[in-house]
């Protein structure tokens, strides 16, 4: 995959995880709790505070921004994220319809089960979800069982057919489908590592006002994944953000399904494009904003995709020791990720699953088993026209709405078998290119012909574009995570080969 994407875009451009909700909903840990496991848990350092701005002295970024994001009163708790920036969820609903079509190419490759999940990771107010339902063919419809995890409340007048939860389900529940986690692992909190003047890491504290301290040296597991995943650079005042509670996290998340794909988009980076002064920002009222830990932005950094792809690898590798069989229409391909050179990520999280929570009016239930002070950088310029900016433009063809959802064509002669349970990390513009959505202009005979379907054409295209922008949201990271069986074979012929 590509280089990184440039953060977070302001509202109403590339917003938070789940299409506009609170990413990292379901609980990021803290310093050794399981990240996403419904609620902080206390790790190292103080613990809580009173609310968002709580506690008595500086802390690191990590904790302030769990206690920032997820504590009582917390900007995820009370605020509508997609007033503050925008995913690809809030851009078009292609996305959904790009999400719907990848669905059913799951269910085709998991034999049809009679219950599919579909479970939304940091869901927002529900957004893809209320999408996915309106683009699936009705006998998929029938099958789903569409599920938000999200720490929020449960919006009025959500579909009863979307379940809610705060926590992540577990692994006893043997879900069978995709589980999506679209922009979530950005806002799982991360502590921040900077460089002092004799070249050792050193914990960054912080203050609910944003002032920044050094604190101890980092050591521990900490430590060891700087060492492995983002070895800093010795010149003083280097950054690093350390995404251990992301692998924890995404792990987790794996280990949630039975059998089928989990997904995790994001903007990202990878051992060779890391940031060299990290990535840590704010977002409020569309607009970028210098991070601090009040409780008043989003608080969010770039994703190293390539660790939590180990870590999910290694949460696969368990569910293969278990047994389960794949099946044999199922196929895997794309960009295998490289195994790294030592050492695993792994996860010693363990979480009890809660109950979901049914729609006001009889909703449904959750899926049940299928088979030295730093100062902080500048805030960017607004977006035009006081337009929220998406968060995150990772380093596309855009135009065409997604092919009719079930559509999915027979894989040419030779696509090449991927192994069950290897992940693949590619770009948003290779996976939505792969499932039909491309920028191609509508021909001007239509114009002629038809204008209103010109234009409507057009704005699909336009839309299509902003999707796949490989200077933008197109370039953010996708990783796609088989459990239990290998990629759905058309998406296996389709995407790029890893050299």
């Amino acid at each position: 995959m590509p280089g990184t994407a440039a953060g977070r875009g302001p509202a109403g451009g590339g917003g938070t995880a789940g299409g506009g909700g609170t990413a990292g909903s379901d609980g990021p840990a803290t310093s050794d709790g399981p990240a996403g496991s419904g609620g902080p848990t206390q790790g190292a350092g103080p613990a809580g505070g009173t609310g968002p701005a709580g506690g008595a002295g500086p802390v690191g970024w990590r904790e302030a921004a769990e206690r920032a994001l997820y504590g009582p009163g917390g900007f995820y708790l009370r605020e509508r994220p997609a007033n503050h920036f925008r995913t690809s969820v809030h851009a078009s609903p292609l996305f959904a319809g790009a999400v719907a079509e990848l669905l059913v190419r799951v269910d085709r490759a998991l034999g049809r089960p009679p219950e599919l999940a579909l479970v939304d990771v940091g869901a927002g107010r529900g957004e893809l979800l209320t999408g996915v339902l309106a683009a699936v063919p009705g006998e998929v419809a029938e099958r789903l069982r569409p599920c938000a995890v999200e720490r929020a409340p449960r919006p009025g007048g959500l579909d009863p057919r979307i379940g809610w939860r705060r926590e992540l389900p577990g692994p006893e529940e043997g879900l069978v489908g995709l589980l999506f986690a679209n922009e979530w692992l950005d806002n799982v909190p991360a502590d921040v590592a900077e460089v002092d003047e004799r070249g050792v890491p050193r914990l960054v504290l912080v203050d609910p006002d944003g002032r920044e301290t050094l604190g101890p040296p980092v050591t521990g597991e900490d430590a060891a994944w700087l060492h492995r995943w983002w070895p800093p650079a010795p010149e003083p005042g280097t950054r690093a953000e350390i995404g251990r509670t992301r692998d924890v996290a995404w792990a987790r998340a794996v280990r949630a399904l039975g059998r089928g794909l989990a997904v995790a988009v994001d903007y990202a980076h990878t051992r060779a494009t890391r940031p060299p002064l990290g990535t840590l920002t704010g977002f409020r009222d569309g607009r970028e904003a210098v991070p601090v830990p009040d409780g008043s932005c989003d608080l969010t950094s770039h994703v190293a995709l390539d660790a939590c792809a180990e870590a999910g690898r290694h949460a696969a590798a368990e569910h293969g020791a278990r047994g389960r069989p794949a099946p044999a229409d199922a196929r895997g391909g794309g960009r295998p990720v490289p195994a790294p050179d030592r050492g695993g990520a792994g996860d010693d999280s363990r979480s009890s699953a809660r109950g979901c929570e049914g729609g006001r009016d009889g909703g449904a239930a959750c899926p049940g088993p299928a088979g030295g002070a730093t100062a902080p950088a500048a805030p960017s310029a607004p977006p035009p026209d006081g337009e929220p900016a998406p968060r995150g433009e990772p380093a596309a063809p855009a135009g065409r709405p997604p092919a009719a959802v079930g559509g999915e064509p027979a894989p040419p002669d030779g696509a090449p078998p991927a192994a069950v349970g290897e992940p693949v990390l590619v770009t948003q513009r290779e996976v939505l290119r792969a499932l039909g959505v491309t920028g191609e202009r509508p021909p001007m005979a239509l114009a002629a012909r038809d204008p209103a379907a010109y234009v409507r054409a057009l704005s699909r295209a336009g839309a299509a574009a902003e999707l796949t922008d490989p200077s933008g949201l197109g370039s953010f990271g996708w990783l796609l995570q088989p459990v239990g069986t290998g990629l759905p074979a058309s998406l296996a012929s389709v995407l790029p080969s890893r050299a």
